[in-house]
């Protein structure tokens, strides 16, 4: 049987309501935009569509401006994976800002890959 190709879609990108990490239902999209202003509870990030991969495992990588954890050492970038598990599927890649929001300033780099290939790399820059 011939292997599925699998498709993939930058679909959104920027603002995005708050949302609920345990559930099913994306964030939705308030803003179009690689420059997003800080303020309490922002949610930023991008929506990614990918089709005929499920099973696959995602790999993501977050990488921010630095500041320091709660035990005062310099945060190294937020990593991880997800396994897709439909055939269309949409994947929200994201953070929220938290206190204090001065050393959250910059760019924030949101990059997703699957098998070693680059699905997504978007550099979104938050402002004070």
């Amino acid at each position: 049987m011939a292997k599925k190709k699998i498709s993939w879609e930058l679909y959104s990108y920027g603002e995005y309501s708050s949302w609920e990490r345990q559930s099913k239902a994306l964030p939705k999209l308030l803003k179009i935009t690689d420059r997003v202003q800080i303020r309490p509870d922002l949610e930023f990030g991008y929506v990614l569509k990918i089709k005929g991969a499920k099973g696959k495992k995602v790999d993501f990588r977050i990488e921010h401006p630095p500041f320091k954890n709660t035990k005062g050492e310099t945060e190294p970038p937020f990593v991880g994976e997800y396994y897709v598990n439909s055939n269309d599927y949409e994947f929200f890649l994201g953070d929220t800002v938290w206190e204090p929001y001065d050393d959250k300033a910059g760019e924030w780099r949101l990059i997703t890959m699957m098998e070693g290939q680059v699905l997504a790399d978007k550099v979104i820059t938050l402002c004070l």
